[in-house]
């Protein structure tokens, strides 16, 4: 598979919830990093290994999302780098509310394999969707 194809493979089973599918093609030493702000990451501290992505990432938003998917609306590989953008849409199930917003990710390669991973997303619309979850669970207590 080119470096496009693994890209677009990855989308398809993140949509589809298929951790196991996506850590077979990441490096065993993968730098993964959501954009700083992200609620998942608020730091933006790049999590380093397979592990470290499941128990930080996967395990987190596993269940969270109804409908979770990328579009690509342009993809621009140049040697072992692959940059996407698109639009990440899908419903936040804990407050209800609909995402759509702008995202650009950037994949490194390195023999075949996924070497880091890096997000570039509108953290303040992410936010506004999931506090609203926290600010119900703050007014249920």
């Amino acid at each position: 598979m080119s470096n496009v194809e693994i890209v677009n493979h990855l989308y398809d089973r993140f949509a589809h919830g298929d951790g196991a599918a996506i850590l077979a093609v990441f490096d065993p030493q993968v730098e993964f990093r959501l954009a700083e702000g992200h609620p998942y990451s608020p730091e933006g501290e790049s999590w380093v290994g397979g592990d470290a992505v499941a128990k930080n990432f996967f395990m987190k938003s596993a269940g969270q999302w109804e409908g979770w998917s990328m579009g690509i609306d342009r993809i621009v590989e140049s040697g072992d780098t692959v940059v996407v953008e698109g639009r990440y849409s899908g419903t936040y199930k804990p407050t209800g509310l609909a995402l759509d917003t702008q995202v650009c990710h950037i994949w490194r390669f390195s023999g075949g394999l996924v070497k880091s991973f890096h997000q570039y997303v509108n953290t303040a619309h992410l936010q506004e969707i999931m506090d609203k979850a926290r600010e119900k669970e703050q007014l249920a207590s």
